[in-house]
């Protein structure tokens, strides 16, 4: 794992105080990691299925907050062979959920010195508003190529046709929220879309591939170079998703689905040791993935400065 990355462009803006973005090689393919901000929400979302004193146990195991903490926001960029490839795209802004330390994605990748209209391709784990609203931001559509390619699972743009909602768990507010979002940004790029079934190259050693779960067309993204690989799994996995896979976060369309797709993607992890980073992992969600006993255990990578 070198940490130089051409994507860290010269010319970038002063730091800022807190890290926001960490670079990375996968053999010949340059990754940055570019923290979104945080989500404030409710432990409970976690795991509505978990025994709530089960569920304190885990939050106070784990240093964290009993009623609510924040949720990371991560997404990617990444170039090969001649491809400037941004996987996600945050949460932009959405003033009625009054989520003002989320959306940072556009002012960071600015702050990298990264030209949005040097953006050959999108590639989205799925359509939910955390991962799409960067792109509704004013004037970020104006900035990037006419011809910029979106990439997205064909059942992922179906379902959000008519959405089901029936077992998720979400605070009030963000099931209109998420459907608003994901039919605006529709509308919006309809003509940028590239959609797949069950997988699609995007760039050399850049594959993304559909798991359903979480959504139907749910996808992660995995590159592969010169005998290394990284693995962007989008919701598949959450913080809690390591010692306890099968709870269910609210946020999951199918949470039986997600749940056996989860103990997949993390079994096959632990077997290969690729390296693993995810949407809600804490910044900058780079790691290892072990077996421990009947479930997981995720091993942070030391931070390579």
């Amino acid at each position: 794992m070198n940490q130089h990355n051409p994507l860290e462009a010269v010319g970038s803006k002063p730091e800022e105080l807190v890290p926001s973005r960490y670079a990375l090689r996968i053999g010949e393919i340059d990754v940055l990691v570019v923290s979104d901000g945080v989500l404030p929400l409710p432990s409970k979302m976690l795991a509505h299925n978990a025994d709530p004193a089960v569920r304190a146990a885990w939050l106070h195991d784990m240093f964290l907050p009993a009623d609510a903490f924040d949720w990371a926001l991560n997404v990617v960029m990444v170039r090969s062979g001649g491809k400037t490839i941004l996987i996600d795209a945050g949460l932009g802004s959405d003033p009625d959920l009054h989520l003002p330390r989320a959306g940072q994605t556009i002012k960071r990748l600015e702050a990298a010195g990264i030209d949005l209209a040097s953006v050959t391709d999108v590639v989205l784990t799925h359509m939910h508003m955390d991962h799409v609203g960067g792109l509704l931001v004013d004037g970020v559509k104006e900035r990037l190529r006419p011809d910029l390619r979106i990439h997205v699972a064909a059942a992922e743009v179906k379902f959000w046709e008519a959405p089901d909602f029936t077992r998720t768990d979400m605070p009030q507010g963000f099931p209109d929220a998420l459907r608003a979002t994901a039919k605006r940004f529709a509308n919006e790029y309809r003509n940028n879309l590239w959609t797949f079934d069950e997988q699609h190259e995007v760039a050399p050693g850049v594959v993304v591939r559909r798991t359903g779960g979480h959504t139907p067309g749910h996808s992660v993204v995995r590159m592969a170079s010169g005998g290394e690989a990284l693995t962007f799994a989008g919701d598949a996995v959450f913080t809690v998703g390591f010692d306890q896979p099968e709870w269910h976060n609210g946020f999951e369309h199918d949470p039986d689905e997600a749940a056996r797709v989860r103990i997949r993607l993390l079994r096959e992890l632990a077997e290969s040791g690729e390296l693993l980073v995810a949407t809600h992992m804490p910044f900058p969600s780079i790691g290892h993935v072990a077996v421990a006993g009947e479930a997981f255990r995720w091993v942070p990578a030391f931070w390579d400065y």
